[in-house]
C-alpha cells in the first residue's frame, strides 16, 4: 500500500473514533518558563501538594535543576507533568535551550511567567507553534502583584481590574507573536482556590481528551518515518541493477539508443517511486479530499526536484545532453569506444539520478504527511 494511502486510512480511522477512545492514551505536558517563575510551585499546586510534602517538586530561590523531572497528575488519567529547567539560566541559555531539552518529545506545554511578558515567553511560544503544538500561558504570583498594587495605590485598588490588566498584557505579548485567541490564566500557587487557578484545572480537564487526540495525530508522521526509510532502503538496493541494465542497453551499437534507453528506464522507475510512496497525483488528490485541503497546498511543500515526475525527467534530459554529444561523436570516430562511453553515461546518470530522486520523493512524502495533518491537528481541539 502507498504510504499516503496508508496515512489516508489512518486519518479516516482517527476521524471515526470517539473522544472517549483516547482516554487510555498518555499525555506529556512540559511546564516551562524562566528561572524563578514558579514552575515547580505550579506543579505542586496542580497535584494538591506543598513544597516539602512527600513526592513534591523541589522549589526555592535558587534554580539548581539540570534535568527535566516527571510528576504524575493524581487526578487526570495518563497525564505526566514535566518540570523543565529554567529558560535563560546560566546552565541553559535561551539560544541553546530548545536543542538541549528536545522540546519535540512533549505533546503540550504550559508556559509560566511572572511580572511582565518577556522575550523568553515570546521565543517559547514561537517554538511551540513551529512544532504545531499548543500551550497555555500561566501568569504566576498574582498574590504578590496584588499585594504590591494594594500598598502602592490603596485608594484606587481594584482586584479584578488589576487581574484583567495582567491578562491583557499577556494576551498582547502573545498576539504579537501570531498567537490567536491565547488561553491565559493568572494564578497564585499559594492560593489554588482563587483567581484563575480553578479555571486552569477545569479547562485542562475539559480539553484533556481533545489534547490526547491531538497528540495521537502528531505522532502519525513519526510512525510513518520508519516505514518510509525501510521502503527507501529496499528501493536503493535495486538501483544498481537498474543502472547496469540501462548500461547494457545503451552499449548496443546504435547511435542515439543510449539516450533513449536511459530516458525510458529512468522514467519507468521514477514514476514507480511516486506511486510506491503515494505522492503521485491520484494519491495526493485522495489525501487532499480526506483532510479537506486543496491539492496545491500539499504539492507546495514538495521540493523542486520531486514536485512532479515530469520536472525530474526534464532535469535528466538537461544533465545528459552534453555527455550524449560526446558519446555521439565517439560513435562516429571509434565505435567500440563510443559503446563504452554510451554505456558509462547511462550507468552513471541512471544510478545517481535515481538515487537523488528517490531521496527527494521519500523526503517529500514526510513533508506531505505533516502538511496533511495540519487540518486534523487544528480540528483536534
Amino acid at each position: 500500500m502507498a504510504l499516503v494511502g496508508f496515512l489516508t486510512e489512518a486519518i479516516f480511522n482517527v476521524q471515526q473514533r470517539t473522544l472517549e477512545s483516547f482516554n487510555s492514551h498518555t499525555l506529556s505536558i512540559a511546564v516551562t518558563g524562566e528561572s524563578g517563575s514558579g514552575k515547580s510551585s505550579l506543579i505542586n499546586a496542580m497535584r494538591g501538594l506543598r513544597a516539602g510534602d512527600e513526592g513534591a517538586a523541589g522549589s526555592g530561590m535558587l534554580d539548581t535543576m539540570t534535568e527535566p523531572m516527571a510528576y504524575l497528575d493524581p487526578v487526570l488519567p495518563g497525564v505526566t507533568l514535566w518540570d523543565l529547567p529554567g529558560v535563560g539560566s546560566p546552565y541553559f541559555p535561551l539560544d541553546t535551550f530548545f536543542e538541549q531539552h528536545n522540546l519535540s518529545q512533549y505533546e503540550f506545554f504550559i508556559i509560566v511567567g511572572f511580572q511582565r511578558f518577556r522575550f523568553e515567553h515570546a521565543r517559547l511560544a514561537c517554538e511551540i507553534q513551529r512544532m504545531g503544538k499548543r500551550f497555555y500561558f500561566v501568569r504566576s504570583k498574582a498574590d504578590a502583584d496584588l499585594d504590591a498594587s494594594r500598598r502602592q495605590r490603596p485608594s484606587s485598588y481594584n482586584e479584578e481590574r488589576i487581574l484583567e490588566q495582567i491578562r491583557e498584557d499577556c494576551r498582547r505579548g502573545l498576539a504579537a507573536e501570531g498567537v490567536g485567541h491565547p488561553q491565559v490564566f493568572v494564578v497564585s500557587s499559594w492560593e489554588p482556590n482563587r483567581y484563575d487557578f480553578p479555571l486552569l484545572r477545569q479547562t485542562l480537564q475539559t480539553e484533556l481528551l481533545h489534547l490526547k487526540r491531538h497528540a495521537f495525530l502528531l505522532s502519525l508522521p513519526a510512525v510513518a518515518l520508519p516505514i518510509i526509510n525501510q521502503k527507501k532502503a529496499a528501493l536503493k538496493v535495486e538501483i544498481w541493477k537498474i543502472a547496469l541494465f540501462s548500461c547494457l542497453l545503451a552499449a548496443v551499437p546504435v547511435p542515439g539508443l543510449s539516450h533513449l534507453c536511459t530516458f525510458f528506464v529512468f522514467r519507468k522507475h521514477l514514476f514507480g517511486y511516486y506511486s510506491n510512496f503515494g505522492v503521485d497525483n491520484r494519491s495526493l488528490l485522495a489525501l487532499a479530499r480526506q483532510v479537506g485541503r486543496p491539492l496545491w497546498e500539499l504539492m507546495a511543500v514538495m521540493t523542486s526536484l520531486g514536485t512532479t515526475p515530469m520536472m525530474a525527467l526534464k532535469l535528466l534530459l538537461d544533465s545528459v545532453g552534453a555527455a550524449m554529444m560526446v558519446a555521439e561523436y565517439s560513435w562516429k570516430r571509434l565505435p567500440v569506444f563510443g559503446a563504452l562511453v554510451s554505456g558509462g553515461v547511462a550507468l552513471v546518470t541512471t544510478f545517481f539520478m535515481l538515487r537523488k530522486c528517490l531521496d527527494s520523493v521519500a523526503d517529500n512524502t514526510q513533508r506531505v504527511l505533516s502538511k496533511a495533518l495540519e487540518v486534523e491537528r487544528e480540528n483536534a481541539i
